[in-house]
């Protein structure tokens, strides 16, 4: 399961909208416990596809690497990335999947209708290699009751 706060969430979706038509992405960073994944902040992270930014994403991996930093400095760890998909559902493509490296990780996914955040899933990446690896389908539970911002980036 993922755990977000309400606040992280719909600023998630918020960002989606914002960048529409083009894909959003950033980064959850939490902790990883027994029963899921649990974000205690979400970093914005810039899209620097610029030949197909309306259906794909990439985080510079100087821009991921800073991030990585960040959440140590917090004495969190990255359990997650987020993106959205302008006029598409909000289910994984094989190109997501292709680049999903990171094992026990949540991938986000809200689908943005005409600029309009509509439905947002939520797919754990897990197995033990590339050979093996899988999408499962996770259940998300959003914190009504954190309404504070977490400082998010």
């Amino acid at each position: 399961m993922l755990h977000i706060s309400y606040t992280d969430y719909e600023a998630m979706r918020a960002h989606g909208e914002e960048t529409y038509p083009h894909e959003c992405c950033g980064v959850l960073l939490g902790k990883s416990t027994e029963d899921g994944n649990h974000v205690h902040q979400i970093v914005r992270a810039g899209n620097t596809r610029t030949d197909s930014a309306h259906n794909r994403y990439n985080i510079a991996p100087i821009e991921l690497v800073k991030i990585q930093r960040q959440a140590r400095g917090l004495g969190l760890d990255i359990v997650g990335f987020y993106h959205s998909h302008p006029d598409h559902p909000a289910q994984w493509s094989p190109t997501d999947f292709a680049e999903a490296h990171w094992f026990g990780c949540s991938y986000i996914i809200t689908a943005i209708a005409q600029g309009k955040a509509a439905i947002t899933n939520s797919f754990l990446l897990s197995g033990t290699g590339e050979e093996d690896k899988t999408f499962v389908d996770q259940a998300v539970e959003i914190d009504v009751a954190s309404t504070t911002p977490k400082g998010q980036a």
